[in-house]
């Protein structure tokens, strides 16, 4: 096999089991050494301590970390544990991730809090700890777990769509400034049978939806020639993208009730025809400015 991630230094969270266990494996698999992480790991028996021992036995590198992706100190030092032992980090992979489903109308604040905090500003502790070393080398992957959840909605799941959704809204942006550096950003937004998703599937379903048919998909967002700013779906052996666009939309500036035109417009608004994947947020600004005879207008 091509081991297209040969001396390639990856960090996975949240990798005791399920979709990141998958993930350290088949990195490892590709030739990459892996720092191997999760909360508690480093503890006798646990499941990131089993990740690192298949790793090793399958004549890999593996390293374990048990540090908290909610404590931004404790991922600096993760990542200094990567360095010291490998010299530097290729990959990171923000797997680590929690569930506390309730309605919204039921939701405490605390559960709210916590999701945000592990999913959220665990990805920010964790590319925040490696941004620097990852420019200093001129090249870095990094890969933000998004959800359907976040991209389409689901009932029961305000907080975890939420904070899945702000992770695209982080790549996007993270994207861009590391875009000269050669650190690519992309998502993937997974379809598995996990732990999140026990009593939810039938065995049927829960079999197809092995954690291990996602993992392919993240070897193309790591390698040398991975994309940058690509949401990537994957589940069930099955791998699609999807995008946020713009409509053409309309210009009601000159109506003498613009907010009537609009509301009678909305179908005209929505329609998809012609619409368009922006390159940054800077797109909307000059599509309606130009809607507007305003011109190719450019920012000061």
């Amino acid at each position: 096999m091509n081991k297209v991630l040969q001396n390639k230094v990856a960090i996975v969270t949240g990798a005791g089991g399920g979709l990141g266990r998958a993930h350290a494996l088949e990195l490892a698999r590709h030739g990459a050494c892996v720092l191997v992480n999760d909360l508690g790991g480093d503890r006798e028996g646990s499941g990131a301590r089993a990740v690192v021992d298949d790793i090793v036995r399958s004549g890999g590198e593996a390293l374990l970390n048990g540090g908290d992706v909610t404590n931004f100190e404790q991922m600096q030092a993760m990542v200094a544990q990567a360095v010291e032992a490998w010299g530097r980090v290729d990959i990171l992979v923000n797997n680590a991730g929690i569930l506390r489903d309730k309605s919204f109308a039921k939701m405490s604040m605390d559960d709210f809090r916590l999701v945000m905090d592990v999913h959220v500003m665990g990805s920010v502790h964790c590319t925040k700890a490696v941004w620097e070393q990852m420019r200093a080398q001129g090249r870095g992957r990094i890969v933000m777990t998004t959800s359907s959840s976040g991209l389409y909605g689901s009932f029961g799941q305000a907080n975890y769509g939420a904070a899945k959704m702000a992770l695209v809204g982080l790549m996007q942006t993270l994207a861009l400034e590391g875009m000269k550096h050669d650190i690519r950003v992309n998502c993937l937004a997974p379809s598995a049978a996990t732990g999140m998703t026990e009593g939810i599937l039938d065995e049927a379903a829960l079999a197809g939806l092995a954690p291990d048919k996602v993992s392919p998909g993240l070897i193309a967002l790591v390698a040398d020639d991975a994309p940058t700013r690509m949401i990537l779906l994957a589940g069930a052996g099955s791998f699609e993208c999807a995008h946020i666009t713009m409509t053409q939309g309309i210009h009601a500036d000159e109506a003498s009730d613009a907010a009537n035109v609009v509301r009678d417009q909305l179908g005209r608004v929505q329609d998809r025809t012609g619409e368009t994947v922006p390159s940054s947020g800077w797109e909307q600004y000059k599509h309606e400015l130009a809607k507007a005879g305003l011109g190719e207008a450019r920012p000061v």
